[in-house]
């Protein structure tokens, strides 16, 4: 009972309202059976490789054999030249201070076979959905908080120091509501997003410019990446606190209603998008202590609003919606207050 109290409370703190008015109650997605589906996960754990190296020709010679790390992850290209992109590189990769990340990054990760499984289960559920799926090779590394993820069909790099925690000596540089997200639990489902929002994956209207559009397709990436991670918590999947979400759930009514009056849906301006799509910590438009991109949230339940009318519409196939508005309208998305 007092963890219920406490939502409450949270709830009348944020919304100035006398009571919580909705099930705030976590649920899984749909758990389809997977125990006939395998995937060729392919796992290369690097993190150890680059402490080793004692020489700047041994960089040379690592960066030749991972163009994509040198190039992508790395940022040669940031660089004036070889030379500089190798001194710069060799001088943090020799500070003791990078041994100290390594040695954290094994007390957080361990053998890492967590992690391995994570990225197979979720592998596995892609694969139900999308039968030609085929997984990218998977590297792990410590970059000195260089970069986090980096994405392609065929690679997926994961630079764990960026998601070592709230007790980590070393977390990146960035506004604590952003930190948030960069805990070990984050990883896989960050991927499982950045497939969401694809677009060879997630199709759009280009020429659909609305704030609505934005919603839908934020809406879609988070649809997807819960059924590729069914019991994922929806706090995670969105980088929410689990008061927010429970916040957000229980006053779904006040947040439609204030996107309703200020006519949100169909704006275009930069303005509207930056209130309720862009990164930032609050929605202060909605109340002082509404979680930020609340929009994108709100997308999030229209596209589950829809999926739960239309039950014929697999999840590729919605995914292939381009059009904003059939989604919106088809949903009868519509909260009120009991």
């Amino acid at each position: 009972m007092q963890g219920i109290k406490k939502l409450c409370l949270w709830s009348i703190g944020i919304f100035l309202l006398g009571s919580c008015k909705q099930n705030t109650e976590e649920k899984c997605a749909f758990v389809p059976d997977t125990k006939a589906i395998t995937v060729n996960l392919q796992f290369e754990s690097l993190e150890d490789s680059i402490p080793n190296i004692t020489t700047r020709q041994q960089l040379v010679d690592f960066f030749s054999r991972h163009t994509t790390l040198r190039d992508f992850v790395f940022g040669r290209t940031a660089y004036p030249d070889d030379s500089v992109f190798i001194n710069e590189l060799f001088a943090r990769f020799s500070n003791p201070h990078f041994d100290s990340l390594l040695l954290e990054t094994k007390r957080v990760y361990g053998d890492l076979s967590e992690l391995k499984a994570e990225f197979n289960n979720a592998f596995v559920t892609l694969k139900y959905y999308y039968p030609d799926f085929q997984p990218p090779k998977i590297q792990t590394v410590i970059t000195g908080l260089e970069t986090d993820l980096f994405v392609t069909d065929t690679l997926i790099v994961v630079g764990l120091d960026y998601y070592l925690g709230k007790g980590a000596k070393y977390r990146p540089n960035m506004y604590e509501y952003m930190l948030q997200r960069y805990e070990k639990s984050f990883i896989v489902p960050s991927v499982m997003l950045l497939y969401g929002i694809d677009s060879r994956l997630n199709e759009t209207d280009l020429q659909d410019r609305t704030v609505l559009a934005d919603m839908i397709t934020y809406g879609k990436a988070y649809y997807f990446a819960k059924h590729m991670l069914p019991c994922a918590p929806d706090s995670v999947l969105i980088g929410y606190s689990a008061e927010e979400i429970a916040g957000a759930r229980a006053n779904q009514d006040v947040i439609w209603k204030k996107l309703v009056e200020d006519e949100v849906f169909f704006a275009t301006g930069a303005q509207a998008k930056q209130k309720y799509i862009a990164e930032r910590p609050k929605t202060f438009d909605v109340a002082d202590q509404a979680p930020g991109r609340i929009g994108t949230w709100v997308g999030w339940q229209i596209v589950n609003s829809y999926a739960a009318r239309n039950p014929q519409v697999s999840l590729p196939d919605l995914m292939r919606i381009k059009n904003a508005k059939q989604i919106f309208d088809e949903s009868k998305y519509r909260p009120v207050a009991p």
